[in-house]
């Protein structure tokens, strides 16, 4: 998981580090940190979210393995699934 806000100190260097990590592979989604939920890097629920809330995953194993579910707006019915596996 890595979090927006370390990806560096202006919004320059954070916008360039961040368009390298995702051009090399090393972030496919993103997460929104106060509700541990994940999504896709297009989702527009997830590009309103503050900055200081934002995380990136590498896949969605790790975004799993960190306890965060789907996003029921970009992932429907990887969300039902989630849902339908909750007690």
């Amino acid at each position: 998981m890595i979090a927006h806000s370390s990806l560096g100190i202006s919004e320059t260097e954070i916008q360039r580090n961040l368009q390298r990590l995702i051009r090399s592979g090393e972030i496919t989604l993103g997460g929104y940190k106060k509700a541990k939920i994940y999504g896709t890097l297009h989702c527009l629920s997830g590009k309103r979210m503050k900055i200081e809330n934002r995380v990136f995953f590498k896949n969605e194993q790790q975004a799993i393995a960190a306890g965060y579910r789907p996003c029921a707006h970009c992932l429907p019915e990887k969300y039902r699934f989630w849902k339908s596996t909750r007690i």
